[in-house]
């Protein structure tokens, strides 16, 4: 019996193949995976985060820029992912950009279908990137961020928050729990 092989691609070909293809996907050492439909206690944890990143940028005037889920962050030549939310800093992207060259901050919101893969595969090629310094994953049924930061000579220090604020800095913004998972 012949096995056929899936076709594995790099993010060059992946991109091209996307490009106005409906649905959301990520590309994983070549490999294609379409991204499951998301909850509603996803989507507003999501929508939070996203609300509260783009005011506290706003507010502190850091030269940086807030985008939601649909950007793509490319880990190396047949990795790239689509986080949830994420911030660049930095002259602004054309409009028409799709791939955000150096990240600062990423964010995840876990679903029962990624967790595993956000908390520890995504943990792992996110760090490979020099501009990161931090990766965010927040809970979408409870109230709990898990803060991975870069530290020293790129060590990773983590920490779970649930009460209290989060400094990230870079780029010099500091969000409140609060904001995401409302008064507790």
């Amino acid at each position: 019996m012949n096995v056929l092989t899936k076709p594995r691609m790099t993010v060059d070909e992946f991109l091209a193949w996307a490009e106005g293809r409906p649905g959301r996907y990520e590309l994983f050492r070549g490999e294609v995976f379409m991204m499951s439909p998301e909850e509603v206690g996803h989507l507003k944890t999501k929508g939070a985060v996203y609300s509260a990143l783009i005011a506290e940028v706003r507010n502190r005037g850091v030269p940086c820029h807030v985008l939601p889920d649909g950007a793509t962050v490319r880990i190396d030549d047949v990795t790239a992912y689509e986080p949830d939310a994420l911030i660049y800093c930095g002259p602004e992207l054309s409009p028409t950009t799709i791939e955000i060259p150096h990240p600062v901050v990423i964010v995840e919101v876990l679903s029962p279908s990624t967790r595993r893969i956000d908390v520890a595969t995504k943990l792992a090629d996110y760090f490979k990137l020099a501009s990161v310094a931090h990766y965010l994953i927040f809970e979408a049924t409870r109230r709990s961020i898990i803060h991975h930061a870069r530290g020293a000579d790129d060590t990773i220090v983590t920490r779970i928050v649930t009460e209290g604020s989060i400094a990230l800095d870079p780029p010099g913004i500091v969000i409140a729990v609060n904001d995401i998972y409302g008064t507790s």
